[in-house]
């Protein structure tokens, strides 16, 4: 009984197919890119990523090499947020641009354009850049996990 329990613990969920896999990974990746850039909640962020996690950037280079270090940082972020005159983002999805495609017994692969906007305070949003990225997502029996990020072709946009 506990073998077996051990077992089902060790297979990997079954993975969705088609728009399932889509809508899935778009809900995802929704979740993620609010906390991470208009929430502030390490722990729920640590719960979202692999412990393996890597993040690589073509401006700021190696990001992360692992969760702890992502999410270090991003509590570090988190306080920094809230002075009154802190700068915040916040990250659209460029409708039409996602591309999901499934990596069997593990999870899926995600590329597409996003856009970022910016403000000072609680002062006007303003269009300020865009960049591709590529994803690299585990379904894991807890669910959806985002394991690497690959972001890059950034430019600065103005409104």
């Amino acid at each position: 009984m506990l073998l077996a329990a051990a077992l089902a613990l060790a297979e990997p969920a079954a993975l969705p197919e088609g728009a399932a896999l889509t809508e899935a990974v778009r809900a995802r990746d929704a979740e993620l890119f609010a906390l991470v850039f208009e929430g502030c909640d390490p722990d729920r962020l640590r719960a979202m990523i692999t412990p393996d996690f890597e993040m690589y950037h073509d401006r700021d280079g190696v990001v992360a090499r692992n969760a702890e270090a992502f999410v270090a940082d991003y509590a570090r972020d988190c306080a920094a947020q809230r002075a009154p005159d802190a700068w915040r983002s916040r990250r659209a999805l460029v409708e039409g641009s996602l591309n999901v495609h499934p990596v069997p017994h593990y999870g899926a692969m995600e590329e597409g354009v996003h856009v970022f906007y910016e403000r000072r305070g609680n002062g006007p949003e303003r269009l300020a850049g865009r960049a591709r990225f590529f994803h690299l997502w585990t379904l894991a029996p807890d669910g959806w996990r985002l394991a690497r990020v690959f972001s890059y072709a950034h430019e600065a946009l103005n409104e």
